[in-house]
């Protein structure tokens, strides 16, 4: 049960980070090729992807909630006393987790920052 608690929580920040990747998408992507020196006009087709941001930036939400659930509200189950192995998993999950955290929100608020810097 243990193995698939940790399970859980990996899917869920692994979601959580590929859901705020997917939020930025339509304006971080023709950004960035463009900032690589590629362009042309079918770069504009490129914000085919922005309809669809709303729904990111809720599954980039309810991925980071699950994954804060699972690493802080919900409590683990050791069978001995001593140190648990999962103390050790948790812990590393949590720092993953407060990295992934502003790797994430950053993503999704990109659109709204990048312009203020070319300006």
């Amino acid at each position: 049960m243990q193995s698939s608690s940790n399970a859980n929580t990996r899917l869920a920040l692994a979601g959580g980070l590929l859901a705020g990747i997917g939020a930025s998408a339509c304006c971080v992507g023709p950004l960035l090729l463009l900032s690589l020196g590629i362009g042309g006009a079918w770069i504009g087709h490129l914000t085919a992807l922005e309809p669809y941001r709303p729904i990111f930036i809720a599954l980039t939400v309810l991925f980071l909630g699950l994954a804060f659930r699972k690493l802080y509200l919900v409590p683990q189950a050791c069978a001995a006393e001593g140190d648990c192995l999962a103390d050790r998993t948790r812990r590393a999950q949590r720092i993953l987790f407060w990295i992934f955290v502003p790797l994430s929100l950053a993503s999704v608020a990109s659109p709204w920052i990048l312009p203020l810097f070319y300006r």
